[in-house]
């Protein structure tokens, strides 16, 4: 179980987050919907720990360890994935080397033997057919040429191997098209299991057809200002937010 306590952070002197307060259970599919500037990327950022993001209040526990006093290697080590809403390119490095490396170095933590060459291959490329993840793909530098579909599948099937406790999706629907999106979208519902917990962040009802959440949240100047049932996703949008900017307010 995911609990955010009373969450203040800042940026530069910015303050992003004022009070969040959001519980997560295992299995539960939780949604993060709300304006631009609400501070949804920067809950997905300091949940995983990116570096820049100054926490001034409150508590961000897993399963009632505090990731916050944990560095990003270490929270990922505890099962805690994030997808990005622009995955980075990594010249130099081929997506196989990439995959190995990372799912080898998360069997450590967790006091797992390295895989096998044969049984990394057998995985990678099973992960790969299910996603639509082209074998050349596999080859290439990380992200380095790849449309966004391309990019997002290669986030899933990272996901699909590291086998998160906790996962992240910051707006996963950005840039992809209707076919992407169902791939993509089958990927992590192949996931779900009472086991794993996940928080999807997105503009859009469209994502949530797909990834049908367990419950909405609305977040709106940095905090929750609403949380609902799946219908909440039809009722914004439809209405919008301005009704929870003045809330928030």
């Amino acid at each position: 179980m995911l609990e955010i306590k009373n969450l203040h952070a800042e940026i530069d002197g910015k303050k992003i987050l004022n009070g969040l307060t959001l519980t997560v259970a295992d299995g539960e599919v939780a949604a993060i919907m709300g304006p631009n500037g609400s501070g949804k990327s920067t809950l997905s950022y300091v949940i995983s720990g990116r570096a820049g993001y100054e926490v001034t209040e409150g508590e961000v526990l897993l399963d009632g360890v505090d990731l916050l006093q944990l560095d990003a290697s270490e929270r990922a080590a505890k099962g805690v994935f994030l997808a990005f809403q622009y995955p980075l390119e990594i010249p130099g490095v081929t997506t196989m080397t990439f995959l190995k490396a990372s799912l080898n170095a998360q069997r450590k933590a967790r006091g797992e033997a390295a895989l096998s060459t044969p049984e990394f291959m057998k995985r990678v490329r099973a992960g790969a057919d299910k996603l639509g993840v082209a074998q050349d793909m596999l080859r290439r530098a990380l992200n380095v040429g790849f449309s966004g579909g391309e990019k997002k599948r290669m986030e899933i099937l990272q996901m699909a191997l590291l086998e998160p406790k906790f996962a992240i999706l910051d707006e996963t629907d950005s840039g992809l098209d209707i076919d992407a999106l169902r791939i993509v979208s089958e990927g992590v519902n192949a996931l779900r299991s009472p086991h794993r917990g996940f928080l999807v962040i997105t503009h859009y009802q469209r994502l949530l057809d797909y990834i049908v959440p367990d419950r909405v949240h609305v977040m709106s100047a940095g905090r929750i200002v609403k949380t609902g049932g799946k219908d909440l996703a039809l009722e914004l949008e439809k209405t919008g937010y301005a009704g929870y900017i003045g809330e928030a307010a």
